[in-house]
């Protein structure tokens, strides 16, 4: 049998330590010619707290670990007694169906696509009002006009003496109204 893709439930904010944990047991029970890859899919944010980015790590999809393995009866009691987890997602309890090839597919390169940027963690939205918060326009609020992710910077529509003025901020320069 060929390995496929398998979701595996954990408990929420024990993705990576399941993960860990699992390559563990694999090792220790050598058993690793009957699984590949074991990840948890995260993109990198980037928020802006009190004037300091900081990136962070956000998950997919909270509380699963996608594992790729040949299924048998070992492979299947290895995961299943993995401490933190609670089960495998999609068939029966004792029987679990793979996600298809074009599932994995998707999650593996959107999982390539977002190493080279990190994202921010606010979305802006053309329409939607925010408030400026540094920078020679603090406090003043305005309209977005026009968003760009890949400079990361925003044009708005600031009211300047009753004028509607364009201005263009980065992301850290303002919040959501």
């Amino acid at each position: 049998m060929a390995k496929r893709w398998y979701v595996v439930h954990a408990y929420s904010g024990y993705e990576k330590n399941v993960m860990r944990t699992l390559k563990d047991r694999i090792k220790l029970n050598e058993m690793e010619d009957l699984f590949g890859d074991i990840l948890v899919p995260t993109e990198e944010v980037v928020e802006i707290r009190n004037g300091v980015k900081r990136k962070s790590e956000r998950k997919f999809y909270p509380g699963y670990v996608l594992v790729n393995m040949e299924m048998s009866e070992a492979s299947w009691h290895l995961v299943k007694e993995t401490p933190r987890v609670m089960g495998f997602i999609g068939g029966t309890a004792d029987k679990p169906a793979p996600i298809s090839d074009r599932e994995a597919d998707a999650i593996l390169q959107r999982v390539e696509s977002v190493v080279d940027k990190p994202k921010p963690k606010t979305v802006f939205e053309p329409g939607e009002a925010v408030r400026v918060t540094e920078g020679p326009f603090a406090d003043f609020s305005g309209v977005v006009e026009e968003v760009n992710y890949e400079k990361n910077r925003l044009h708005v529509a600031v009211l300047i003496f009753g004028r509607s003025t364009p201005v263009e901020l980065e992301f850290g320069q303002v919040e959501k109204a």
